[in-house]
């Protein structure tokens, strides 16, 4: 396929709207071309800089490093955007061919020879340089991705790293691919009478489940998306249908003995033991911590830790409630014969039975929340926190397609009276046709384009998470296109969201917003570019917003007849809002200390590995309480095998927490949660900075003081007196 027919290689940045992809025009055999083009040109590229004449310095060096491979990550992040949200089995099988491909590209360039040494030279003289904080911290990242790259090996240990990455990069593919290969397969279908307990618009998204997978009249479908398994869980009165769901749902990733991802994740921890022994490092969570604010699998295990007892507590002071709860019930019906029979409360009861309390205890019925919670309204509150922080507008083109119609689109503005209106494009450049740039509208200034993909497909991996088709550069006119994906279920009518399904569109969209107002001059260092337990700060922030009384009073509306969400149901929302923190933190936490328990096993260890043997003899070392279990088991574990992310740090989220919570108590301390000192000190030091500065300076200078862990203890309700300690 010649460049100049290839749509993935047009110039589409200049031509198409906002520089989207013509997706529409794009297929799956255009990619691997596309790859071809924008590889090679990457490696002249690297070879320009490697062999430049001129003496190493920050501008031939650093800054033409981090300018380099443009095309390589316009392409790229197309590819990698689709492969998540858009597959298909032509998409899969080049993904599943590119992986080793691109994995070797990348250690092309931190081996590439006389690279390397140019830039370490820019690196010990940083000290003595005119250069400015962001420059060295730059010139500082870009040197610590060589190093951790294997630039100061020998030849033979590049050649055996390099083959290392390569296969982790397949075997990682391989895994992530299997799992929704489960999700996609796997349906439970029933009749009306079976979903007794159900709410409307659980059963309405069964129904419409049933619709797409063209089942019969009267049938419908639970799938394994989490939109669908969690409130049938949480609401199913038949205890037989909910077992069935629960192990299918847990035993994802091991359903087909054609694709057992338990062998698989075997074969990605030896790699990575032997990866984390390259470096020096004893074990692969030693490896990845050394590179995060933690800095040691220590210090991340003693706060797991601490948290793990109080959550032990918690939920055995759930079970308990939910025990006499049971005992309570008239020995006449079927749930009381449950309990006069003594049946221990197993995994699949856990959700219904503590939903059953929560009713019982606090009278407040998630199923009465919902109608207030409709995704629009969603959407619209967390438009307005984003504007009323930091000054941003979105503005709905319904003219602009993307890769589904299930995305929305949105140009996300900000006030500027100082704006340049000569017709710069979006990207900085200026429309091929002459027409007037869609950069100006009046005195508002395009700061970015944001893809909204909320709902479940058949051909889209599970659970939700912000990406971004191109990052922002300011300096250089470029704004960033950023993409939220969540998975919720699609009714027939409007979709009715549960309060923890709000949550995760409020942190996703908290994301967004770290890569919307990404400020610093440089690639490396913008937007979510940070430590990976800095990168969860700014999405868990944008969760406080939500349940704050301000924006449920002017967004939570019911969605036929408008009415505001009533004093009373909001007063116990508040209330229970501790309530089955337990069981969350438990099912979190107990995955967090796997995750580490995993890496940082010795090679020889995990040569004799039984991943499920393992998961049930770690878990009951911690004393894992009945009932309960992990929130991803080994083999449907994507944070830890989807890729080296998250691996030896699913522990991020707590660490998170420990700011966010903190965090928020800056504005509550300045008597609005709107307080525009506090929100102006968040934008810039929270979603402007990216990795400009370092994290825990960062947290400071937002903050005022280091974190310290009380607020999150007690917003989980498991604070104990007289423990107040920083982390930092």
């Amino acid at each position: 396929m010649k460049a100049s027919t290839n749509p993935i290689l047009s110039d589409w940045e200049n031509l198409e709207p906002f520089g989207l992809p013509p997706f529409a025009k794009i297929s799956a055999d255009h990619f691997r071309p596309a790859f071809d083009v924008a590889l090679a040109s990457n490696l002249e590229e690297i070879k320009g800089i490697a062999e430049c004449s001129d003496p190493p310095s920050f501008s031939n060096t650093a800054q033409a490093l981090d300018r380099s491979g443009e095309l390589c990550t316009r392409v790229g992040n197309l590819f990698s955007n689709l492969c998540s949200s858009h597959t298909s089995p032509e998409l899969q099988a080049v993904e599943l061919e590119m992986a080793p491909i691109l994995a070797a590209h990348s250690n092309k360039i931190y081996t590439y020879p006389g690279l390397f040494p140019r830039l370490e030279a820019v690196y010990n003289s940083r000290a003595h340089s005119d250069l400015n904080p962001e420059q060295v911290r730059l010139v500082e990242r870009l040197h610590l991705d060589f190093v951790r790259a294997g630039a100061k090996f020998d030849a033979a240990a590049q050649c055996r790293y390099s083959e290392i990455m390569e296969k982790l990069a397949e075997l990682e593919t391989v895994f992530t691919q299997n799992v929704l290969a489960d999700e996609a397969a796997y349906t439970i279908v029933l009749k009306a009478e079976e979903l007794a307990g159900c709410p409307s618009d659980l059963v309405a998204a069964a129904r419409q489940a049933a619709v797409e997978r063209n089942q019969g009249t009267e049938d419908y479908v639970i799938t394994l998306s989490r939109s669908l398994v969690e409130p049938f869980l949480t609401f199913a009165d038949r205890r037989d249908l909910r077992e069935r769901a629960w192990r299918a749902w847990t035993k994802r990733g091991e359903l087909d003995p054609s694709r057992d991802n338990r062998a698989i994740a075997k074969k990605i921890l030896l790699l990575r033991a032997e990866q984390a022994r390259m470096h020096g490092f004893n074990t692969f969570a030693a490896y990845q911590t050394d590179d995060t604010m933690a800095r040691s699998p220590g210090r991340v295990m003693e706060l797991l830790e601490n948290v793990w007892g109080r959550a032990k507590d918690a939920a055995e002071r759930e079970r308990q409630a939910m025990e006499e709860f049971l005992a309570s019930l008239p020995l006449t019906t079927g749930e009381g014969k449950v309990a006069a029979e003594k049946v221990d409360i197993q995994p699949w009861d856990w959700r219904y039975y503590a939903e059953k309390v929560r009713q019982a205890k606090y009278d407040f019925d998630e199923a009465a929340l919902k109608p207030y919670l409709s995704l629009e309204a969603v959407t619209k509150a967390v438009f307005d926190v984003a504007g009323k922080l930091f000054g941003l507008k979105f503005v709905k083109r319904g003219d602009v397609t993307a890769y589904h119609p299930d995305v929305v689109v949105y140009e996300v503005r900000e006030s500027s009276s100082g704006l340049n209106t000569n017709g710069a494009h979006a990207n900085g450049s200026a429309h091929a046709n002459g027409q007037p740039s869609e950069i100006s509208r009046g005195s508002d200034r395009l700061v970015a384009i944001f893809l909204h993909d909320n709902f479940s497909r058949p051909n889209k991996r599970s659970g939700a998470w912000m990406s971004e088709l191109r990052s922002a550069l300011p300096c250089e006119g470029i704004v960033p296109i950023i993409l939220n994906n969540n998975n919720f279920a699609r009714g027939t009518g409007p979709t009715l969201l549960s309060f923890d399904d709000a949550k995760t569109l409020f942190h996703e969209f908290g994301h967004g917003c770290h890569g919307m107002l990404s400020n610093s001059k440089y690639n490396r260092l913008a937007g979510t570019n940070v430590l990976r337990d800095f990168v969860e700060l700014p999405s868990q922030l944008m969760e406080h917003w939500l349940d704050q009384p301000e924006v449920m009073k002017k967004h939570a509306r019911h969605f036929e007849t408008g009415e505001v969400i009533p004093d009373a149901l909001l007063s116990k929302l508040k209330a229970a809002r501790s309530f089955n923190q337990g069981f969350g933190t438990i099912e979190y936490t107990a995955s967090a200390l796997v995750d580490q328990a995993l890496h940082q096993l010795p090679a020889d260890k995990v040569e004799a590995l039984d991943i499920n043997k393992f998961e049930e003899q770690e878990l009951s070392r911690l004393g894992m309480p009945q009932g309960i279990v992990m929130r991803h088991r080994p083999a449907h574990f994507q944070h830890l095998f989807s890729s080296s992310s998250y691996a030896a740090a699913y522990y991020v989220y707590l660490w998170a927490e420990v700011l966010d919570a903190d965090g928020f108590e800056a504005f509550l301390e300045a008597g609005s949660c709107f307080d525009p000192a506090t929100a102006a000190r968040a934008k810039e030091f929270i979603y402007s900075s990216g990795n400009s500065l370092e994290p825990g300076a960062a947290f400071k200078a937002f903050r005022g003081q280091d974190p310290i862990i009380e607020p999150m203890l007690k917003k989980k309700g498991m604070f104990r007196q007289a423990e107040t300690a920083t982390v930092s």
